[in-house]
């Protein structure tokens, strides 16, 4: 299946959920919600959001933290993913790849991830048959997980795809696995959240049985109804992050395997995966979510800055370790 196109949503009378993007907010090596306390954590992660993260995070994110790389200003939440780097083919060394922007974000955005919350898809939002309930403070979850290393697990994790780009708009068919060949516009990848949440849990041992995943297809598609076991139907959350892969295709000799890997080293890109840590200011999710037939902003229920502004948020380097430039080994992994 053929990943949305952000031309035919822009054509399109498009009217349900949230799309916004956030700049970049750090990259260094923690991950508060598998490993809170971790200072490192085991890989590399490139984080976007509010200054609230840190290697332990708990309670109410949004009401802690004072600024948000995110063009929506009340969205204190942090989103995370694994970084990817380029492993030269003859010397074995590694460089991280950078972010740029994805299609149609606000001026002034750096690199980071798209962001979106959709209650159904993207010509409706079925309010009235499907209320949407907003994550509650202290919620976290994942999706994915860096030791998935077989083609069938990779193709049981719906929604956690990657597109080969020619441009932004043109993105060709989804894979489950990194390109096979030099992509003109970079590596694209994306990251479906489940819907479906059992309505106790902010967390769970492994960060995702609290909530179930009804998806059946890759792609924007309503997630079928949610099970008895997890009644409470939430906003899908998708992440999209442009790799700009494209001044490393030089240095990819024909007809040799892929030579990008995740932070965490792997064989492949199934490992592919994403964290979530709820921080919305008070109700204004739910607020966005209950504005019937309205797209991108909230139709005026959030408040929306200039990215020059989000840019100014920062956090401290908490690791003190190198992670670009050429390297001899990636950070955390053994030499």
């Amino acid at each position: 299946m053929k990943s949305f196109s952000i031309a035919l949503a822009l054509a399109a009378p498009v009217h349900a959920g949230l799309r916004f993007g956030c700049s970049s907010l750090t990259i260094q090596r923690l991950d508060p919600v598998v490993e809170p306390g971790n200072a490192p954590s085991s890989h590399v992660h490139h984080i976007v959001g509010g200054n609230a993260f840190n290697a332990s995070m708990e309670g109410d994110v949004g009401a802690r933290a004072t600024c948000t790389t995110c063009e929506m200003s009340e969205d204190f939440s942090n989103y995370w993913t694994a970084v990817m780097y380029f492993k030269h083919p003859t010397n074995g060394s590694y460089h991280r790849v950078p972010v740029i922007n994805n299609a149609a974000l606000a001026p002034n955005t750096k690199g980071g991830i798209t962001v979106y919350y959709t209650p159904y898809d993207f010509t409706t939002d079925n309010l009235k048959n499907q209320p949407i309930t907003a994550f509650p403070p202290g919620f976290r979850m994942t999706v994915g997980s860096p030791s998935t290393n077989t083609l069938d697990q990779a193709k049981g994790h719906i929604g956690l795809r990657y597109n080969c780009l020619t441009t932004t708009i043109n993105r060709g068919p989804e894979m489950v696995d990194f390109p096979d060949r030099p992509c003109p516009g970079g590596i694209f990848a994306v990251h479906h959240f489940p819907a479906c949440w059992d309505g106790k849990n902010l967390d769970s041992p492994d960060h995702q049985s609290h909530m179930f995943n009804t998806i059946k297809y890759d792609g924007f598609t309503n997630a079928p109804a949610c099970p008895a076991s997890h009644p409470v139907r939430m906003p899908q959350v998708t992440y999209e992050t442009v790799w700009d892969t494209t001044k490393f295709n030089s240095m990819w000799p024909s007809g040799t395997p892929n030579p990008f890997v995740w932070s965490f080293e792997g064989t492949s890109g199934y490992g592919t995966h994403a964290d979530y840590m709820f921080g919305w200011k008070g109700d204004s999710l739910q607020r966005a979510m209950n504005k019937s037939e309205c797209f991108y902003d909230g139709c005026g229920s959030i408040t929306k800055q200039v990215m020059t502004e989000a840019n100014k948020c920062t956090v401290p380097d908490m690791v003190g370790e190198e992670t670009d430039g050429w390297l001899d080994h990636l950070p955390g992994m053994a030499m």
